[in-house]
């Protein structure tokens, strides 16, 4: 097995961190995902993904006004 070495800013690992617990997995483990991701090639490939991961349209979430009364 090969290893890749990247070097990180700060900022770099620290958004790494905060996406890599967001998706419930080690940093290593989200990064192999990412690069095994299929690449988009054409607008389509792009609206497909973001439907995907829009989740159900049927469950809303209201915003609530900024007004109390």
């Amino acid at each position: 097995m090969a290893i890749l070495t990247v070097r990180l800013t700060a900022d770099e690992e620290r958004l790494l961190t905060k996406r890599s617990r967001g998706a419930g997995m080690k940093k290593a483990t989200f990064v192999r995902q990412l690069i095994r991701e299929e690449p988009f090639v054409t607008a389509a490939d792009v609206v497909k993904d973001a439907a995907r991961r829009m989740g159900d349209a049927r469950l809303r979430i209201s915003r609530r006004g900024g007004t109390r009364g």
